[in-house]
């Protein structure tokens, strides 16, 4: 992670109706957030999760939850938070340390 909390804004363009509309949600949210924001290379083929490791983030800012779908949703809140603009939510990365005393 970076000296300052960064997120990479994601957009699937095969959901998105109005990207340009969508590119602005993601960054209001990380500037209200404080989140230095920066994208994905248009011309990379990895999928979301392995660009989240390169990019090396804390967070993923998109415009709604269907940009998506659940088994990436899961892999990704495995190594940082998600937020989106619309509905306005907040999922944290799944913890990967017990509590002491915390029975599973």
């Amino acid at each position: 992670m970076r000296a300052r909390p960064t997120a990479l804004g994601w957009i699937d363009s095969a959901v998105s109706e109005a990207p340009h509309w969508d590119a602005a949600l993601v960054r209001r949210l990380a500037r209200r957030l404080g989140y230095l924001l920066v994208w994905p290379s248009d011309s990379s083929v990895l999928p979301l999760v392995d660009q989240v490791r390169a990019a090396d983030v804390d967070a993923v800012i998109m415009p709604s939850p269907g940009h998506l779908d659940a088994i990436t949703l899961h892999a990704v809140m495995c190594i940082v938070d998600i937020e989106t603009a619309t509905p306005r939510m907040s999922f944290a990365r799944w913890a990967t340390v017990r509590a002491p005393g915390q029975l599973g």
